[in-house]
């Protein structure tokens, strides 16, 4: 494949949405709204089917029905960090709402006009993507954990951000989501497959708030991540029964300013 229109990680950074996927079957898909934020080094992205049940009057995850979790069940959300080789880009699901892959993800990206083509290179699939936004004067990335080790993505570039937090353990290898809340022992069991949050949101005048999320009752929301000291941050998260509490996460790695990943420059003890 020439190189002549070929990006680089860095220039990846911004916003895209998909306008097509093409299977190796021939089957299409253009209707799935799908968001990949690239930050420096690190990426979510979150991909939502058509067809989605009305969620008013859900403010917690104990308040979905069966038909709310089978069609978040459908949904693919995941996040991680962006490599590339010299000849394939690797977009390593570091967490999954959905059982891990038997291949990783790795496609070529070449760009035809406007449109960044993606050809995978373990599946024969085509995905043709836009940009949104670029890295036009604000970017930054950090991952975060845990003592229990749990991983969580926050990425911003300009007035765009996306969170992603994994469950406590990965869900068994070679099911879907949808097979495992069908096969769940329990109701709570089921709910609790979706311990899992990848949102997406602006900022603006009003500050931090949630567009679309993997949990849609959380859309609307304000979402202010709170520095504790240099090392840690605070976020309000969701919690199965409560809603919304806050949880706070030390910073494993950062790229570019913390200040970046803050709405307010607010810094406290972490004690």
């Amino acid at each position: 494949m020439s190189t002549d229109h070929v990006p680089t990680v860095e220039s990846l950074e911004g916003l895209w949405t998909r306008s097509l996927i093409v299977w190796p079957d021939g089957s299409r898909d253009t209707t799935t709204q799908v968001r990949w934020l690239q930050g420096p080094g690190l990426y979510c992205d979150l991909r939502q089917p058509e067809g989605a049940p009305s969620f008013e009057g859900v403010h917690r995850l104990a308040d979905v029905t069966p038909v709310h979790l089978e069609w978040m069940a459908r949904q693919e959300a995941f996040a991680g960090e962006l490599t590339f080789d010299g000849e394939c880009f690797e977009w390593a699901r570091e967490i999954d709402l959905q059982p891990r892959a038997a291949l990783p993800d790795r496609g070529h990206l070449r760009f035809e006009d406007d449109v960044l083509v993606e050809l995978g290179e373990h599946v024969a699939y085509v995905e043709h993507w836009h940009r949104r936004a670029s890295s036009a004067w604000c970017s930054a990335a950090a991952r975060l954990t845990d003592d229990d080790g749990r991983r969580v993505y926050l990425v911003r570039v300009d007035d765009f951000f996306m969170y992603a937090r994994g469950r406590e353990q990965e869900l068994p290898a070679g099911t879907t989501l949808l097979e495992c809340i069908r096969t769940a022992p329990s109701r709570e069991a089921a709910l609790q497959l979706f311990d899992f949050e990848v949102a997406f949101g602006r900022i603006g005048p009003l500050g931090w708030t949630i567009e679309r999320s993997s949990l849609p009752f959380r859309e609307g929301l304000r979402f202010e991540p709170r520095a504790l000291g240099s090392s840690a941050l605070a976020v309000p998260d969701s919690d199965p029964h409560r809603g919304t509490r806050e949880r706070r996460w030390r910073i494993a790695e950062l790229w570019g300013d913390i200040a970046d990943l803050l709405p307010v420059i607010e810094t406290v003890s972490a004690s």
